[in-house]
């Protein structure tokens, strides 16, 4: 959820040394083969020509091969991808355990393994370990936040859409991963084959997306969204600003940037969280949703909270784009 540019020549990264690989100068076999340009890729997709890889990439023996050559093409839309994997991973893991855990007197806790507060934690960790995962791309892992670097800061537009594909893509295989590691839980809490969603008392579709409070208006819906859309790129903004001497230090935040992300979404879990489930993210809320849907949860997933499933979307990119 930040913007890193690319590493360039002779980056050291921990005892790593780094460079930016021209795909171009790949030997004159891999030239001669018929296999699509690398280059030609990324310009499509508003790549930088160069993908930041390690200095000793092009020596290494399979370095030219078809799938070599497509990871260099596609390095940063495949950060994003895995980034948001595994921020949905401990997401959506998060909410599982507390959920499907509820009421379990075996437990450690005697009542459960985890609180409400579990779930702003594992957020909270899979944001911060999200953007280490997807340094290369700057870990966007959201398309509201992609958009306004876009807007505001200059990234090329031209990334927009495979980033957020590459996002999308991302939150939709976590939860499928998510579902197959708690399946069985899912029946137990359930009933073998019943899948419900909110306000159901056994509802288990809240573990992949959100859903709002019974009593909440749409006003009220979208507001909630608004605000913590809002919030979350108001403060990256402060964060990444070079000449906020306030913010961890006299060039923003800098390598310290991951764990405020971590501060800001447990804080926004904790302050916000309850009446929508602080969503803010196509990506982490429409994905996984699509694929409980696919699982058996059905179309009631779009259409609960009279249908609330477009609120996130639009509140995410209108509260994102309300900045200075």
């Amino acid at each position: 959820m930040s913007f890193t540019p690319p590493l360039t020549d002779g980056t050291s990264v921990g005892n790593i040394r780094t460079r930016s690989v021209d795909l171009d100068g790949q030997d004159a076999k891999a030239e001669s083969s018929p296999r699509a340009n690398p280059t030609r890729t990324r310009t499509l997709l508003g790549l930088a020509n160069s993908a930041p890889v390690v200095e000793e990439h092009q020596d290494l023996e399979h370095h030219d091969l078809v799938w070599s050559r497509i990871r260099l093409a596609c390095r940063e839309p495949f950060a994003e991808f895995f980034g948001t994997f595994v921020m949905v991973l401990f997401g959506d893991g998060s909410v599982a355990q507390v959920l499907l855990s509820a009421g379990q007197i075996s437990s450690p806790g005697k009542a459960g393994s985890g609180t409400y507060q579990s779930i702003s934690w594992g957020w909270g960790l899979g944001v911060m370990l999200g953007i280490y995962v997807a340094g290369d791309s700057g870990g966007f892992l959201n398309p509201a936040i992609t958009f306004c670097f876009c807007l505001y800061r200059g990234l090329p537009w031209r990334r927009f859409p495979v980033y957020l594909v590459a996002q999308f893509l991302g939150g939709f295989c976590a939860a499928g991963v998510i579902y197959g590691n708690y399946m069985s839980a899912i029946d137990y809490f359930e009933g073998p084959g019943i899948r419900t969603v909110p306000p159901s008392p056994t509802a288990t579709a809240g573990v992949f997306c959100t859903y709002p409070q019974p009593f909440l208006t749409k006003t009220g819906q979208f507001f909630s969204e608004f605000i913590t859309a809002t919030l979350l790129m108001f403060v990256i903004f402060a964060l990444k600003d070079e000449s906020n001497r306030g913010a961890m230090g006299k060039t923003g935040a800098g390598p310290f940037f991951p764990l405020a992300l971590f501060f800001l979404i447990f804080g926004l879990g904790a302050c916000f969280g309850w009446e929508t489930g602080y969503a803010i993210n196509l990506a982490r809320d429409f994905g996984p949703r699509l694929m409980s849907y696919a699982v058996g949860y059905g179309p009631t997933v779009f259409s609960a909270g009279d249908y609330y499933f477009w609120v996130p979307i639009v509140a995410s990119f209108l509260g994102s784009e309300r900045q200075l």
